[in-house]
């Protein structure tokens, strides 16, 4: 009996009743012949920054700054130290404080320009320093810094006078000294002599005195300025209008061009405009001041980039009230948000040209020079050199995978194409690499 059922002429039919039975019991044997209902696609802030066309060149140089972040903690780590130098052992503990997800060791290894492991004389144990190189670009980078205390000044100002009431959050302030391109102890240093410009009404609060109406002008009415008078556009088509640049590879859809060109004409409160006594109540004028003032912001930083998570500190004083992600993926044109790197950063499209910056500034150029310092990894290091090979005792104490392995560096001077971590790639085998110069900045005539 059951080898008739199973029969191979058989089987056919068999599977069609199991399939019809499947459906019953799913669908219960009153509506199994209703008609499925289609959902429709989820269209989200999340879905669009998955599905959003991606910048090559920006994520790479994503990937090649968070290197160079952990690099910098690492050697804050070290400078607490009481000699200049820490223990392997001691730096394997904060692996994970400094973003590392590898083993200190394997880290180290990848960058003899920047750490030098050696073994203590006395202790005996493998230690590391920052290298001279290094060190230099460390110093020079804080001495840029403090002679342009005026431009400092002047950036802060600004993001006073971008503010509702001319107040800023010193928090927020500490959390994106680094994009401002402010020292540490810019509490100390800068703000007691230029108390006739800024005061801190609290230890929590950074007050603007007086406004000044000289510094109260947008980058972005620089460019539509220079559009004006060089390229002789109408002034309709520049008052109001940003700089757009699509990544490549951008689908333009049906209609896009003829809403872009109306968005570009539509008037605005610009950044440093107040106009209390009449509020905005179109969406769209409010979306683009939002735009306005954001962009701003970015044209402040050092590097025209920052961390999305920090803007949020911004959202109110700058009367951001939206989802700035959502509203940031509506004008792929004007910034890129890469989520390359440890978290989201927000960069500004203009500002890059083939993954270095068009106008540099003098604490980029020396930051350029840090990052040379990772791109050249173990290369034109002169002879293979043998740094330390890890004992048994040392790989207990560090816990590490590589204890058994040569630290070798072998210089391939034949081999021009940089290898980068990519551990967290999403581009699969399609995700390409591609010959990067050693070189500080970037000439911004070639792009």
């Amino acid at each position: 009996m059951a080898a008739t059922i199973f029969a191979p002429r058989n089987l056919h039919p068999l599977s069609l009743r199991l399939h019809r039975l499947g459906e019953v019991f799913q669908y219960g044997p009153f509506n199994c012949s209703v008609q499925r209902r289609w959902k429709k696609p989820v269209d989200s802030a999340r879905t669009r920054l998955e599905s959003r066309t991606r910048d090559h060149r920006l994520d790479k140089l994503m990937i090649q700054l968070r290197n160079l972040r952990v690099a910098l903690a690492l050697h804050e780590l070290i400078s607490q130290q009481r000699n200049g130098y820490a223990s392997l052992q001691l730096l394997s503990k904060w692996r994970h404080e400094v973003g590392l997800n590898i083993e200190i060791g394997a880290f180290l290894k990848k960058y003899p320009h920047i750490f030098q492991i050696y073994m203590h004389p006395v202790k005996k144990n493998h230690c590391c320093k920052i290298t001279q190189k290094m060190a230099d670009l460390i110093a020079e980078e804080d001495a840029v810094t403090r002679e342009n205390e005026a431009d400092i000044v002047r950036r802060l100002k600004k993001l006073l006078m971008l503010s509702t009431n001319g107040t800023l959050n010193m928090h927020a302030l500490w959390l994106v000294r680094r994009e401002l391109g402010l020292p540490d102890d810019y509490r100390s240093s800068i703000l007691p002599n230029h108390q006739h410009d800024l005061s801190l009404q609290t230890p929590d609060t950074l007050s603007l005195v007086s406004r000044d109406e000289e510094v109260a002008v947008a980058k972005v009415e620089e460019w539509r300025e220079k559009e004006y008078t060089e390229k002789w556009l109408a002034e309709s088509e520049t008052k109001y209008a940003f700089p757009i640049n699509f990544p490549t590879g951008f689908k333009i859809e049906k209609g896009f061009r003829e809403k872009l060109k109306n968005w570009q004409r539509l008037p605005y409160t610009k950044a440093y405009e107040k106009n209390d006594l009449h509020p905005i109540h179109n969406v769209e004028r409010l979306d683009k001041r939002i735009v306005g003032i954001l962009h701003e912001l970015l044209s402040l930083t050092v590097e025209k980039m920052i961390p999305l998570e920090r803007l949020s500190h911004f959202r109110r004083v700058f009367a951001m009230e939206v989802n700035l992600r959502e509203l940031l993926l509506k004008h792929p044109g004007i910034f890129y948000i890469s989520t390359k790197g440890s978290a989201q950063t927000v960069i500004l499209r203009e500002s890059y040209s083939k993954g270095c910056m068009i106008e540099p500034n003098p604490i980029y150029n020396v930051r350029r020079k840090m990052l040379d310092l990772i791109l050249s990894g173990c290369r034109n290091t002169g002879d293979p050199v043998t740094a330390f090979s890890f004992t048994e005792d040392d790989e207990h104490d560090q816990g590490s995978n590589h204890a058994s392995e040569d630290y070798i560096c072998q210089v391939d001077a034949t081999n021009s194409i940089l290898e980068l971590e990519t551990e967290s790639d999403s581009y699969g085998n399609n995700h390409f690499t591609e010959e990067i110069p050693f070189k500080h900045c970037c000439d911004s005539n070639k792009n």
